[in-house]
């Protein structure tokens, strides 16, 4: 435990401003120990806190949070936040069930007005609170200003741009800092910088456009030229000043996130005087303070639990690769064969494996940033221009460009590939993250075929059939983790579109599986097993077409028939009650059941124990067996 004695003094954010600007230093210093002390305990998002440590500290001395409402964009960076706002004494739960989740949550805190773990939209929120606020919305406690702290990576997405205009042109008082953790400035641009940031606050906008014409012929010749940098930088980045003015803001920076007295000047001074929608463009360093984590590659970006001393991190061992991997590999292999095919993903290449890819093929992979709208559009025009293209993409990331698929993708029936990594319930990240929907949201368009592997030699099928099918979109999905470790086929065979495969035959009940939970169907298999009891287990592999000779001949041979799938209600289930229906079969007497997740929104958890509030693992299972053919003549009959 790190020794913090001014920062064991702060319960609420309040507190911060009984202390001078000299204390606060010491409780950034402070807050950026116990952050990582803490994270070494839970794991999580490292890197992103330990870049706005001085930027949170100076944030809540300067505005009055709750009141004024404070919105982290993506808040995997809120963790000093919620140490600093009552949540210290929870902090080492974070991620763990019933514990602090690890993005902001309105329900956990009103020092949390808005939950984001989904990037780009707190400009949005932020829009929406501040029109509440002119509009009278909350009368007690009435609404101050909004901040909305988004990352370079955020505020790429179109969603940004478009509240950023919405701002510039509703024209009222809001503030947007600019986390910027991906450039640095040399001293003479820093100082430039840093000069030009105080005379902007000093001065009315208009006075400050005017000084800015003729600071440059005033400076000594080295300093001209550190500023020429400054605006060279600023003018061939992706964002810069006049832009942000063009849309409606007043743009201030870029200035040093890392200095506090800097920003508490910078903020207090705007918080006073501003009176028009703000842009504070901060520059930070991912995994400030921790050696560890500035030296990785992703300047500790997601860890799990580590050594405090070395950062080394505490990974079980594993002797199954994971479903992401073998993806990877599989489109690998695959694309050296075929010079056609192409990848694409939304900012996460690591996370879906298309790092790998990129290796081999560097011309063949395109990361659009995070623009999963724009992603999706783009795929469809490659497979329109002749390529196949593959767009990886995690289930609860691709809801974001659900019109692009129905309008771009399948109402054209083009033949895009939909990679659907982390379907299913994934763990610490909790609801925002699980996969939860995609079968229901794809399977209901006409002309999509939607597949789920089983275990990781399924998937190495499905890539190849996702290759081969040339005759519409075609969605394959897999889980976050480890795989089964089921031995791998050399090379990928395309499956039969909308055939699915007997596992083992039985007699009585069936159990028809989409997805990988079938590995607890067959544990569940073994407990029945010993109750006399064997159920028929097949793997469906499509949602979309149907197997409509299996699941006939499945309701036909056996008093009951359960479905089990990874998602939510109309999704594979209510696909097959809906063929069940349309033929007739209810009316004979088949007991049907559907194993779904709940109609709740999970929280954090370890898988399994998702799985188990879902009622899915092997116990749940085979207690559903025995409720289907009657616990209490079971009894009788054993």
């Amino acid at each position: 435990m790190p020794n913090t004695p001014l920062l064991d003094r702060v319960q609420i954010p309040a507190d911060l401003k009984r202390l001078s600007d000299r204390e606060l230093h010491q409780i950034a210093d402070e807050l950026r120990a116990e952050t990582i002390a803490a994270v070494s305990e839970t794991g999580g998002h490292l890197g992103a806190g330990l870049g706005v440590v001085e930027l949170t500290v100076a944030l809540h001395a300067v505005f009055d949070t709750p009141r004024d409402r404070l919105i982290w964009d993506v808040s995997h960076q809120c963790y000093p936040h919620k140490i600093l706002t009552g949540r210290r004494d929870r902090i080492r739960t974070l991620r763990q069930k019933d514990g602090l989740s690890g993005f902001t949550k309105r329900s956990e805190s009103p020092y949390d007005p808005f939950g984001a773990a989904h990037s780009s939209t707190s400009i949005s929120a932020a829009l929406g609170f501040t029109m509440a606020r002119e509009l009278g919305g909350t009368p007690e406690p009435a609404l101050g200003d909004a901040i909305a702290v988004i990352g370079d990576g955020a505020i790429s997405a179109g969603m940004a741009f478009e509240a950023l205009n919405n701002a510039g042109h509703l024209g009222k008082r809001i503030f947007v800092v600019l986390n910027d953790n991906d450039m640095s400035i040399a001293p003479p641009t820093g100082a430039m910088s840093s000069y030009l940031s105080r005379l902007y606050a000093d001065k009315p906008v208009q006075e400050i456009k005017q000084a800015m014409k003729g600071a440059l012929s005033l400076l000594p010749e080295p300093f001209q030229e550190g500023a020429r940098r400054a605006k060279d930088l600023l003018k061939h980045a992706t964002i810069g000043g006049t832009m942000f003015e063009e849309l409606g803001f007043n743009y201030l920076g870029p200035i040093d996130g890392h200095d506090l007295d800097q920003l508490l000047w910078v903020f207090r001074t705007l918080r006073e005087r501003a009176d028009e929608p703000m842009l504070i463009h901060v520059l930070t360093k991912k995994g400030k303070g921790y050696a560890p984590a500035e030296g990785s590659a992703d300047r500790g970006h997601a860890r799990a639990k580590f050594d405090l001393v070395t950062g080394k991190q505490q990974k079980p061992p594993s002797n199954a690769p994971s479903y992401t991997r073998v993806f990877a590999d599989s489109l690998i292999a695959e694309a050296r064969r075929d010079d056609k095919i192409v990848a694409v993903t939304a900012a996460m290449p690591d996370g879906t494996g298309l790092d790998l890819f990129a290796k081999h093929f560097p011309q063949r992979m395109f990361d659009v940033a995070i623009a999963e709208q724009h992603g999706v559009t783009f795929c469809a025009g490659l497979a329109a221009g002749g390529m196949k293209p593959f767009c990886a993409m995690y289930s609860t990331f691709l809801q974001r460009g659900y019109d692009q698929v129905v309008h771009d993708v399948a109402i054209q029936r083009l033949p895009v590939r939909f990679a659907i990594d982390r379907a299913g319930l994934v763990g610490a990240d909790g609801a925002t993250h699980a996969g939860s929907f995609d079968v229901a949201y794809l399977a209901n368009l006409p002309g999509f075929v939607v597949m789920a592997a089983a275990d990781e030699a399924e998937l190495v099928h499905m890539v190849a059939t996702a290759v081969a099918h040339d005759d519409g979109p075609i969605a394959f999905r897999f889980p976050r983790g480890e795989g089964e470790g089921v031995e791998l086929p050399e090379r990928g065979q395309p499956l039969e579109i909308g055939k699915g495969r007997m596992i083992r035959e039985g007699s009585r009940v069936a159990i028809l599986s989409f997805g990988t939970r079938l590995g607890e169907v067959l544990r569940a298999c073994e407990s029945l097993a010993a109750k006399g009891i064997t159920p028929t287990v097949a793997d469906a592999r499509f949602a979309k077409p149907l197997d409509h000779e299996l699941i006939l001949r499945l309701a036909a041979e056996h008093e009951g028939l359960i479905t089990i799938e990874e998602g939510a209600v109309g999704g594979f289930g209510s696909h097959v009650a809906q063929l069940l229906a349309d033929e007739g079969v209810f009316d004979h007497g088949l007991k049907f059941r559907s194993m779904v997740l709940p109609d709740i929104f999970i929280d954090q958890a370890s898988p399994r124990d998702m799985y188990d509030v879902a009622a899915m693992n092997a116990p749940q299972i085979e207690a559903k067996v025995l409720d289907l053919l009657g616990v209490a003549q079971l009894g009788k009959r054993a």
